[in-house]
């Protein structure tokens, strides 16, 4: 991965129905575990790809950021980011929600 991220897993979900999924959990140099949601769009008429992330969206991503942290043995530093494919460009909006 670029920037010094490491994948650590993809497209992982939660179990049952209703739950949440994440489509890439990276780790930042530092030890920062990163959610991040890709989203592609043919262009950016109609909000565009970052603008496709909404409140359920956002919701199930921290619902299954939550069930995948309570696997580890202590808590890392997190950030949910949202990587926007629209036409040819690619935009990574580090820090794109939080969890509050």
């Amino acid at each position: 991965m670029g920037a010094g991220l490491r994948l650590v897993q993809r497209n992982y979900r939660t179990p049952g129905r209703g739950g949440g999924e994440i489509d890439l959990i990276l780790r930042e140099p530092d030890g920062t575990l990163v959610f991040a949601e890709v989203r592609q769009r043919a262009s950016a008429r109609f909000g565009g790809a970052a603008a496709s992330v909404g409140a359920t969206k956002r919701r199930r991503i921290i619902f299954a950021a939550r069930h995948y942290l309570m696997r580890l043995p202590q808590t890392p530093a997190c950030r949910f980011d949202v990587v926007a494919i629209e036409g040819q460009s690619v935009h990574w909006l580090k820090a794109a929600f939080d969890a509050a």
